[in-house]
């Protein structure tokens, strides 16, 4: 079974632990697709169409390229921590330091909206 295939099944798997209305046919209903087509791309026997693939992701409320295997990272929030999380890696101590004191300065400017 290829990654998308198992990546699929995962994300409906996942819903359903919480709410059983998630079977094959309930998401199939859902992204307009006759059962036996959303069964064979859980199964790795049919892969979707571009613009099927778009649709699954963002019924699942995860990345196409999550569902495609080209990164780990879930959605578009967890996406944008990983990027801030690198960017600070990438930078010298001092210059995280005044980030650091930016974020202060605007802040005290315009207040703590967190």
């Amino acid at each position: 079974m290829d990654v998308f295939a198992q990546r699929l099944k995962k994300c409906r798997e996942d819903l359903k632990k919480t709410n059983p209305n998630y079977t094959q046919a309930f998401v199939a209903n859902k992204i307009g697709v006759a059962r036996t087509t959303y069964t064979a791309y859980e199964n790795g026997t049919k892969i979707p169409p571009l613009d099927t693939v778009i649709i699954i992701a963002d019924f699942f409320g995860v990345s196409s390229d999550y569902l495609l295997g080209r990164t780990n990272i879930k959605n578009q929030g967890e996406l944008a921590a990983h990027r801030s999380d690198n960017f600070l890696e990438d930078l010298p101590e001092e210059a995280v330091k005044e980030l650091e004191t930016f974020k202060e300065f605007i802040r005290s400017k315009y207040g703590n909206k967190e």
